[in-house]
């Protein structure tokens, strides 16, 4: 095997690998998960890649990869065929060229991954959210409140814990939280304002 098959295999490998992960993207099937544990690294074929153990995005992923390889490939075939350079110039441009394709890909890919956060189940906990209502609560019946979470209002169904009337504007916390409906009892009842 010379060079020029070398470098030919690896450019159709690094091509293939970045159309079956933009296929997998574009149809929303990118739930394939591959997963090994090597030096504190997590690798998560579903999109990230491989992981730090901070949480932030490491540029030794599946992407990345496959833009090296495809750029190094594609260089390093088009320069041992078309030019007439010695092999290890050849080899030396194909690598810069494949690192400067990795690169590209990971910035890229940190530049849309900046504003992701770990999602925390306490920052979703409902019980002593404050909201008020939005809609009457009446008498053993179901009303729904507003309540602010991640800067954004969110609204929920909500009925009275005491099974009584809560009327319209009226500040209310959560108390349990049971199958979408949110059990409120009124602040000042709990403040001790009433």
């Amino acid at each position: 095997m010379n060079w020029e098959s070398i470098y030919l295999i690896a450019f159709l490998i690094g091509f293939l690998f970045s159309a079956i992960s933009f296929l997998l993207g574009f149809v929303h099937m990118g739930h394939i998960h591959l997963h090994g544990h090597h030096g504190g690294f997590h690798f998560h074929g579903g999109g990230k890649g491989l992981v730090t153990k901070t949480g932030g995005a490491s540029p030794f992923n599946l992407a990345t990869g496959s833009a090296f390889l495809a750029w190094f490939g594609g260089t390093g075939y088009l320069l041992e065929r078309y030019s007439g350079l010695l092999a290890l110039l050849v080899l030396l441009a194909a690598v810069v060229s494949g690192l400067a394709g990795a690169a590209v890909v990971f910035w890229v890919i940190a530049k849309l991954n900046a504003d992701e956060k770990p999602l925390d189940p306490a920052d979703y906990e409902m019980v002593g959210v404050l909201g008020k209502v939005a809609s009457a609560i009446r008498q053993g019946g179901t009303g729904e409140i507003l309540y602010t979470r991640d800067g954004a209002r969110k609204a929920a169904p909500a009925r009275s814990d005491e099974g009584l009337d809560i009327p319209r504007e009226t500040e209310v916390v959560v108390t349990r939280y049971e199958k979408g409906v949110a059990y409120v009892r009124r602040w000042d009842d709990l403040s001790g304002q009433r």
